[in-house]
């Protein structure tokens, strides 16, 4: 499996997880992002998110390799959801295994950010009036 992936259909985090582990590993971190139901102040009834496959897959995995070079890290995983999401739905997660919580942590962090600023995954919001509208990625 590689360390970012796309997925159509609801991912396990525990099969996700299980690469992670590792004898050196004294931390593990990880973030979840979850379909929320409002948006700067707007009720939301579901969203769809939508990737160019090809450059989402290469530019998630160079995010991770420099997540690997910048950070103590042992190993570093992201999953993302394509597709129709619902309120609730888990839509990202990220992984970290380090030595150390503080690389962990930072790792972590760093992923999510530099996810959700440079790889092209976009987000089509459709709001409780009716009305829908496509988000910038920066704004996920």
């Amino acid at each position: 499996m590689a360390g970012f992936s796309l997925h159509e259909v609801p991912f396990d985090i525990e099969v996700l997880r299980a690469p992670l582990a590792h004898a050196r590993a004294g931390a593990y971190a990880s973030f979840e992002g979850w379909v929320r139901d409002h948006h700067e102040g707007r009720a939301v009834a579901g969203l769809f998110y939508e990737a160019y496959a090809a450059l989402a897959e290469a530019e998630g995995a160079q995010v991770l390799a420099e997540a690997k070079a910048r950070f103590d890290v042992i190993e570093v995983r992201c999953a993302h959801r394509v597709g129709e999401l619902a309120i609730g739905d888990l839509a990202v997660w990220v992984g970290v295994t380090a030595a150390h919580r503080d690389a962990a942590f930072a790792a972590c962090r760093y992923v999510i950010d530099e996810i959700k600023a440079r790889v092209p995954i976009w987000k089509h919001e459709r709001y409780v009036a009716g009305d829908a509208g496509w988000l910038h990625p920066l704004s996920r």
